[in-house]
C-alpha cells in the first residue's frame, strides 16, 4: 500500500536498495545531496550530477527529462552520511518556475518492488530548484521526509544554503546545468557564399551568479527553548531581549534564499530566532549573509516571495516553528515602530504648539499651527506606510505558512486533519494554544505555539471577572466553553503524539463538565473515567503524586530505568475542572506539588478554574496561579507583553461548529492504541 505523504511528513523506509522515480510535464534535472546530520554539504563531492552522475550509493539520470529514476543504496553511503536529499532543478530554457507548471510527483519503492510512498508536490509558486524528499536517518534506522520546499534563487541558492561558500555553490551549480545542457546541433554545411567582414563576437554577457541567499528570514535558526511567543499578564517575554524599533541582533544567522534580481525587493531584516538555552552546535559559527544586489534597471522591485519552511538543516517542524516566531517577532517589531514613530510626532506637535503659543507675534497666526500639525501627519503618514509594507509581507507569508503547518501548529480547520489514518512516529516540537493579533491589523493573525513538554501548566480562566469580553457573556456558556477548550487542547495533544506517548487523567469533582468530556469518554481514550467527588480527587492526586516522587528519586540514583513495573512510562496530563470543588487542604498542596515538580517527571497540569472561587485560600494559591499559563476561552488582549510593551489579542482555536474533525482525532488516536506497534 502506498503512503500519500503531504509536506513535512516522514514514513519509514525499510528497504536498504530504494529506487526514487520522479515524473513531471517538463524537463527537469535530477540531482542528488549527500549531508551530515546537521544537513552541510561535505564539498563539491556532495552532489551527484550529470557530470558526476555517480557517487557511493547514489546514481542518477543524467539528461533534462520528464521521467527520472534515482537510485539509492544505504547501506552503501558513507557513515557521516545522514541526510540524503533528491533535488529537482528545472531544465535551461525551460518554465521560468515551478510554478508555472503542474506540480511535479515523486515514488519511492524498494528495488523492484512496489512503491511505498508517494508525494505530490503541490503550492509551489517562484521556486526554480527544490528538496523533493530527503531520506534521513534516525537512531539507526532511515526515513523518508516529504519537504517539497524550493528556492528561487536557482540552485546556487541551494547548496549555499547547504553550507557551501557562495562562490563555490554557484562554480557547482554552473558545472551541473552546464553537464545537462544539450549540445547545440552542428550547423549543415552549405555553399560558401562571399560575406562582409564578419563583426567581432561580443563577449559572452557574465550571466549573474545566482544571488546568494539573503532574501528571506532565516529559518534554519536554532530551534528556541521551552517557552511560548506570549505568555501571562505581565509574565510573558519573548526571547529576544533586543530593545525596539532598531533592536540588535546578537550574532549573525545563515539567511534562506533569495529570489533572482527581477524578483528581489528590500529583505527582511536579519533576526535572530534563537533562545539563550537552545543554539546551533557547529564549531564554527556561520557567516553573516551578504545584502542582495538591488533589481536591474527597469525591472520590477517587489517583496521576495515567501516559501513555508524554507531553509536547511532541520526537520520541516523546525523551520515552520521558526517560521512562526520569525513572523510573530516581525509582527512585534514593525507595530512597535510605528508607535513610536506616532508617540514621537505626537510630542513633537505638542512641543511646536507650546512654543507657538509662547510667542506673542506667533499666537494670533494659525500658520504655524497649521505646519505643525501637517508636519505630524506627514511623519504619521510615513510610518503607516512603512507599517503597511511590513503588514504586507507578513499577510503573505502567513497566507503561505498557514497551509504548511502540520496538525500540532495547524488549525482545527486546516485539510492536515483529515489526511492520512497514520500514527505519529515522533512527537512535536510545539503545540498550538491559539491566535495572536494586534490592533493595527486584526485580520493578521499569529499562531501561539508552546513548546513542548510543556515547562509550565496552563490555566483556562472560566471566570467572569478576568475580561471585558467574558464579563459580557452569560456564566454558563463561559463556562462550557472553557471546558471545550480544555478538551479541545487534550485532544490535540493526544493526536499529535505516537500512540500510548500521552495518558490523560480528569478530575471533574461535580460532574459538570461531563457534556463537554464526552469526546473523550466515548473515544476511549483517557487513562481512567473522569474522577468524582472528593474520594476521587484524592485517589488520582494521590497516583500522580507517586509517579512524581518515584521518578524524581530514581533520577537522583542514576537509574532511570530502575522504575516499578506498574508506572505508566507515558507523559501524564492532568486535567482539573471546578477547581476547588472536592479538594481538600491536603488536595490542595498535591495539586500545588505537581504544578510545581510534576513538569520535570513528566506531569502536566491543565486546569479550568475561577480564581475567585478560591478566594478563600487568600495568598497560599497565588505562587499557584502565577505559575500558569493564563489563557482567556473567549477573544479578548489579556496577554502582555514586557518585550515591546504590546498587549497582544489571544483568540482560541476551536473546532468548527458541527464539524467531526475532533470525533475523527480522537478515533485515529484510539485506533492506534488498539494497533500492533512494530
Amino acid at each position: 500500500m502506498t503512503a500519500e505523504l503531504v509536506r513535512g511528513q516522514n514514513h519509514p523506509v525499510s528497504h536498504s536498495r530504494v529506487e526514487v522515480g520522479v515524473s513531471a510535464d517538463t524537463a527537469l534535472l535530477a540531482l542528488v545531496s549527500l549531508a551530515d546530520e546537521e544537513g552541510r554539504l561535505g564539498g563539491p563531492g556532495a552532489l551527484a550530477h550529470p557530470g558526476a552522475p555517480g557517487l557511493p550509493g547514489v546514481r542518477v539520470s543524467g539528461a533534462p527529462s520528464g521521467r527520472h529514476t534515482v537510485t539509492v543504496d544505504l547501506d552503501a553511503v558513507a557513515a557521516e552520511v545522514h541526510r540524503i536529499g533528491v533535488l529537482l532543478v528545472l531544465a535551461p530554457g525551460g518554465p521560468p518556475r515551478f510554478g508555472a507548471v503542474p506540480p511535479p510527483r515523486v515514488c519511492l519503492a524498494g528495488e523492484g518492488g512496489p512503491e511505498f510512498a508517494a508525494f505530490a508536490l503541490t503550492g509551489l509558486d517562484a521556486e526554480t530548484a527544490l528538496v523533493a524528499v530527503e531520506l534521513y536517518r534516525r537512531q539507526g534506522a532511515w526515513k523518508v521526509r516529504a519537504v517539497g520546499q524550493g528556492y528561487a534563487g536557482g540552485l546556487a541558492a541551494l547548496l549555499a544554503d547547504g553550507g557551501l561558500p557562495a562562490p563555490q555553490a554557484a562554480a557547482l551549480a554552473t558545472e551541473a546545468l552546464h553537464r545537462a545542457a544539450p549540445a547545440p546541433a552542428p550547423a549543415t554545411p552549405g555553399p560558401a557564399l562571399p560575406t562582409a567582414p564578419a563583426a567581432p563576437a561580443p563577449a559572452p554577457a557574465s550571466s549573474p551568479a545566482d544571488p546568494d541567499p539573503a532574501s528571506h528570514a532565516d529559518l534554519a535558526a536554532p530551534v528556541p527553548s521551552p517557552a511560548a511567543p506570549a505568555q501571562a499578564a505581565s509574565e510573558i517575554a519573548p526571547a529576544p531581549a533586543a530593545p525596539v524599533p532598531t533592536p540588535a541582533v546578537p550574532e549573525p544567522v545563515p539567511a534562506a534564499p533569495e529570489p533572482s534580481p527581477a524578483e528581489s525587493g528590500e529583505p527582511r531584516p536579519g533576526i535572530d530566532y534563537a533562545h539563550p538555552r537552545r543554539r546551533r552546535t557547529t564549531a564554527e559559527p556561520p557567516e553573516p549573509a551578504p545584502r542582495p544586489a538591488p533589481a536591474p534597471a527597469g525591472e520590477p522591485d517587489g517583496p521576495p516571495v515567501p516559501v513555508a519552511g524554507d531553509a536547511s538543516g532541520w526537520s520541516m517542524d523546525e523551520r515552520l516553528y521558526n517560521q512562526v516566531w520569525g513572523m510573530f517577532e516581525d509582527l512585534a517589531r514593525t507595530v512597535a515602530a510605528y508607535r513610536s514613530a506616532v508617540d514621537f510626532a505626537d510630542s513633537r506637535l505638542d512641543r511646536e504648539l507650546d512654543e507657538a503659543l509662547a510667542d506673542p507675534r506667533r499666537r494670533l497666526g494659525g500658520d504655524a499651527r497649521a505646519t505643525a500639525r501637517a508636519r505630524r501627519d506627514d511623519l504619521v503618514a510615513q510610518a503607516r506606510a512603512v507599517l503597511d509594507r511590513d503588514l504586507a509581507q507578513l499577510t503573505a507569508e502567513s497566507e503561505v505558512v498557514e497551509p504548511a503547518l502540520p496538525a500540532a501548529y495547524a488549525r482545527w480547520d486546516n485539510p492536515v486533519w483529515h489526511g492520512p489514518d497514520t500514527t505519529p512516529e515522533e512527537g512535536p516540537l510545539a503545540l498550538r494554544l491559539g491566535n495572536l493579533s494586534l490592533p493595527e491589523h486584526p485580520g493578521l493573525k499569529i499562531p501561539m505555539l508552546m513548546r513542548l513538554p510543556l515547562e509550565r501548566g496552563l490555566w483556562i480562566d472560566n471566570g467572569r471577572t478576568g475580561s471585558e469580553a467574558a464579563m459580557a457573556m452569560d456564566t454558563d456558556r463561559l463556562r462550557r466553553a472553557a471546558m471545550d477548550m480544555a478538551v479541545a487542547h487534550a485532544a490535540r495533544l493526544l493526536a499529535v503524539h505516537p500512540a500510548g506517548r500521552f495518558s490523560v487523567h480528569v478530575i471533574d469533582a461535580a460532574g459538570s463538565g461531563s457534556a463537554s468530556l464526552a469526546p473523550l469518554v466515548r473515544a476511549g481514550v483517557l487513562a481512567a473515567p473522569p474522577a468524582a467527588g472528593a474520594a476521587g480527587v484524592a485517589e488520582t492526586l494521590a497516583r500522580l503524586t507517586r509517579r512524581v516522587d518515584l521518578v524524581q528519586m530514581a533520577m537522583r540514583a542514576g537509574a532511570p530505568e530502575d522504575l516499578p513495573p506498574d508506572l505508566d512510562p507515558a507523559d501524564q496530563l492532568l486535567l482539573v475542572h471546578d477547581f476547588p470543588h472536592g479538594f481538600d487542604d491536603r488536595a490542595v498542596t498535591q495539586l500545588r506539588y505537581l504544578a510545581d515538580e510534576g513538569p520535570s517527571a513528566g506531569v502536566h497540569l491543565l486546569m479550568v478554574a475561577d480564581r475567585d472561587e478560591s478566594s478563600a485560600y487568600g495568598p497560599l494559591l497565588d505562587p499557584l496561579w502565577r505559575s500558569l499559563l493564563r489563557l482567556s476561552p473567549v477573544p479578548d488582549h489579556h496577554l502582555a507583553d514586557p518585550w515591546v510593551h504590546h498587549a497582544w489579542t489571544f483568540e482560541p482555536d476551536l473546532p468548527p461548529r458541527g464539524s467531526r474533525v475532533l470525533d475523527q482525532a480522537l478515533e485515529r488516536v484510539a485506533r492506534g492504541r488498539r494497533s500492533p506497534r512494530p
